[in-house]
């Protein structure tokens, strides 16, 4: 539903002496153990919107995401189940009941809200751009469709400059499931917002040099 096939390119960056080693997340090795231990900074301006979600196990799925990553979600009209169903919680596991997901009754209902929420951008299979493509705004609405066909096709075309894909390596495949898409982004975003308080500071130290 959100992904496009693309084989991931690699890039090899040099820093000067003194610059803490780099890990695989863009993180010098250091900072990424204070990450790896769960502790992340709280984030009160980030959204996940599904539009007329269809399976209760994939909601209840990516409200665990968006609680493990701060994020609030919100869920637009018609859905394909009850939220009351026993899979949505068992999905949700304990913590499901803590989601409190917003329930907004049609997509027009929650657009008129955007401007408070945060700066859109959409996933679709069909964007010509990839996630990484972005750097993401501290206030984020993440938009992403039903798990049979997406986002509607107005949507697509009225925000198609806002679209965005998760790249694939398989042609085969036609999409990732909805929340592991959900989980994706949302851990994209997050790698960005802890990423950049390091970056900033290698960036001091090769400004002033090194005293060796």
């Amino acid at each position: 539903m959100t992904a496009a096939h693309a084989r991931p390119t690699l890039v090899a960056t040099s820093l000067p002496i003194g610059i803490p080693t780099f890990g695989v997340l863009g993180v010098p090795v250091r900072e990424r153990r204070v990450a790896a231990s769960g502790k992340l900074r709280g984030v009160d301006s980030l959204h996940v919107v599904l539009v007329e979600p269809e399976i209760h196990w994939n909601t209840g799925n990516a409200g665990r995401s968006c609680l493990a990553a701060g994020a609030r979600l919100h869920l637009v009209e018609p859905l394909g189940f009850s939220l009351d169903d026993r899979e949505v919680r068992r999905a949700g596991l304990d913590y499901w009941p803590r989601v409190q997901p917003r329930v907004w009754p049609s997509w027009e209902s929650l657009e008129r809200r955007l401007p408070e929420l945060g700066e859109p951008f959409f996933f679709s299979a069909e964007a010509p751009r990839d996630l990484w493509s972005v750097r993401y705004p501290e206030r984020l609405v993440l938009v992403f469709g039903r798990e049979s066909a997406g986002l509607p096709l107005g949507l697509r075309k009225r925000y198609q400059d806002r679209l965005l894909a998760i790249p694939m390596v398989d042609p085969a495949l036609r999409s990732l499931n909805l929340s592991s898409a959900v989980a994706v982004v949302l851990y994209e975003v997050l790698r960005q917002r802890e990423a950049a308080p390091a970056v900033a500071a290698v960036a001091g130290l090769g400004a002033g040099g090194s005293d060796q």
